[in-house]
């Protein structure tokens, strides 16, 4: 599985910004695709997944601002993000789950900047 990642920018506090994350190779044996956030000298950390089955979960600390969905006819996900935070900014990358044996998948980093 390959992912492909894109949609990071600059936007100012409570603004929005929509990542995209296209998946391709063995698309039909992803388990769970989302995303996960790494900030400077931070540890990179879960941001939202979404199972094959469609179960969401998220951080504590985006619950209520992002949402994570899927459009399968084109293998993509996206996480939209609302109310950004200065605190959301981080390079962001896509990340799959796939096969029996749960492998990994990582994407390109995706930078998002919020400034306050």
């Amino acid at each position: 599985v390959q992912l492909q990642a894109s949609g990071g920018g600059l936007v100012q506090a409570g603004g929005s910004l929509r990542l995209s994350c296209a998946a391709s190779g063995s698309t039909f044996s992803i388990n769970a695709i989302g995303w996960y956030r790494q900030a400077p000298g931070e540890q990179r950390e879960l941001v939202a997944t979404i199972s094959s089955r469609g179960s969401t979960n998220y951080a504590d600390s985006v619950k209520g601002r992002f949402t994570i969905s899927r459009e399968n006819a084109k293998n993509t996900v996206y996480l939209q993000m609302n109310s950004l935070k200065p605190e959301d900014t981080a390079v962001y990358y896509c990340y799959a789950d796939y096969g029996v044996r749960r492998r990994s998948s990582w994407g390109q980093g995706t930078q998002v900047t919020v400034s306050s």
